[in-house]
């Protein structure tokens, strides 16, 4: 079937409109943070996988970091556990950390790697326990109120430090890394990391031009529910200040603009619902969603 010159002309527009980006962001680095439902909804995984491989093929080298809340959840219902959350950090006693590591570094990323492959690309899953890639040390967390007691989760980590070279070494032969945020500690313990936390700081350590995160919201909004975008790291910082942005964006948005500070060129907040809000975001004039700068 034909087109006919009216979609041709507009089909024919959104082409051509790909070309400088890609033209600017070949050979370049793009994180993103793979969560909400674009990891759950089966229409929407296939155009994410889809995209990653497109940006792939075009010269990009995209890293996916995922989550898996809701995964983990199932699995520890199954097994008779409850999932407990402190300040939004999940209590991980060491039952729970083998449930989050079956899940996270087998069941979610395998699932991830497939589907990419399928797709037509060379995805590799790793967690921050291959090749000591992500060292991690325990985090506490500060109690509710006006408590300073600084409270033990179990194992919870913050990543201490990350070692670039196994995903350089991955895209020097154009296979496309999927990380599990899982990091391991100076006796080899593992760590539950937050998926936010470890993307910001891969994409700080890989020097990379965009860190992407999809979530289930259109991007930051202010306290009419309105989009904000074209974001300084200033102007998000007053955001936190005045309460604008808090509860479960904190530390999306945290680890973002720790990011941007620390030499990644630009972050974004998109919305994952939207079908191929990867390559709108990268690929089209408008994007769909908050753009955060550093200037």
């Amino acid at each position: 079937m034909s087109l006919t010159a009216t979609t041709a002309a507009a089909k024919a527009k959104i082409l051509a409109e790909a070309l400088p980006y890609i033209q600017r962001f070949h050979g370049k680095t793009i994180v993103v943070k793979y969560g909400g439902n674009a990891m759950t909804d089966a229409k929407l995984k296939e155009g994410f996988a889809r995209d990653v491989v497109l940006l792939k093929v075009v010269g990009m080298n995209p890293v996916i970091v995922h989550g898996g809340g809701p995964q983990i959840d199932e699995l520890l219902k199954r097994v008779g556990k409850k999932g407990e959350f402190i300040q939004g950090m999940r209590v991980t006693d060491a039952e729970t950390m083998d449930v989050v590591e079956m899940v996270l570094g087998g069941q979610v990323n395998k699932d991830i790697v497939n589907l990419i492959n399928r797709h037509g690309g060379r995805a590799v899953g790793l967690t921050g326990k291959d090749g000591n890639f992500i060292r991690a040390r325990k985090l506490r967390v500060r109690g509710s109120g006006d408590s300073e007691e600084l409270l033990d989760i179990g194992q919870v980590g913050e990543v201490e430090s990350i070692d670039p070279e196994i995903v350089n070494l991955l895209h020097t032969r154009s296979f496309i890394p999927v990380i599990a945020p899982v990091g391991v500690g100076a006796n080899g313990e593992s760590y539950n990391i937050n998926a936010d936390l470890v993307a910001g700081k891969v994409a700080e350590i890989l020097r990379a031009e965009k860190l992407i995160v999809l979530t289930n919201t259109p991007g930051v909004l202010d306290k009419n529910g309105n989009l904000l975008t074209g974001l300084t790291a200033r102007r998000v910082d007053e955001l936190f200040a005045d309460g604008t942005i808090s509860g479960g964006m904190l530390p999306k948005i945290g680890s973002a603009l720790e990011a941007v500070k620390n030499g990644v060129n630009t972050c974004h907040i998109i919305d994952g619902r939207v079908e191929h809000a990867l390559l709108l975001e990268i690929l089209t004039d408008e994007g769909v969603g908050t753009l955060i700068r550093r200037h």
